[in-house]
């Protein structure tokens, strides 16, 4: 086979199986890293990195999990680079407020009210206690998966969902109850 065929055809298996993994994992790195980081921007950097990374590094992985896993890690370290950076320390991060428009009915803007003030809720929570609860309630991850993941000991792991989960709902009855 002709030299400059055959690394054509490399470069365009590599772009294939690249372009298959952001399309598995983008979404919820995503999500991942937007709910650390409480911003857009610095979300779509970090797991622009987390894809750089795979690239440069081209991991071998044993299973699918282990893969899940990896990227998992990778965008997770990617936020706390972020939060290490001084420009970061010192800046006041604001939530984007929802848009008002098409609020045809009332009940249509409460339900985005409370969905927002939720929002803000567990925005507000440390990091440590953020962390796991996304894992564990929007990626469906168990508490051994995330240990796997976070390197926690479970009981760690175990007591931050636990004491995240009473933080959010004393904020959240906070802010219910006075309104």
């Amino acid at each position: 086979m002709n030299p400059i065929r055959q690394t054509a055809s490399r470069k365009t298996f590599a772009e294939n199986n690249l372009q298959l993994k952001i399309d598995e994992y983008s979404g919820m790195l995503y999500k991942l890293a937007f709910f650390q980081l409480k911003n857009y921007q610095d979300a779509e950097d970090v797991v622009q990195e987390t894809f750089y990374q795979y690239i440069r590094t081209a991991p071998e992985f044993e299973n699918g999990e282990h893969e899940k896993a990896w990227f998992i890690k990778v965008t997770l370290n990617g936020c706390r680079k972020v939060f290490r950076c001084a420009w970061y320390r010192r800046r006041d991060v604001l939530l984007p407020q929802e848009a008002a428009a098409e609020t045809c009915m009332e009940k249509e803007y409460l339900a985005r009210e409370k969905r927002q003030e939720i929002l803000n809720a567990v925005f507000s929570l440390p990091g440590k206690y953020r962390e796991v609860l996304h894992l564990f309630y929007f990626e469906d991850f168990s508490v051994k998966q995330i240990v796997e993941v976070t390197g926690r000991k479970e009981s760690t792991v175990t007591s931050q969902l636990t004491r995240g989960r009473e933080l959010l709902r004393k904020k959240l009855k906070e802010e219910y109850q006075y309104g």
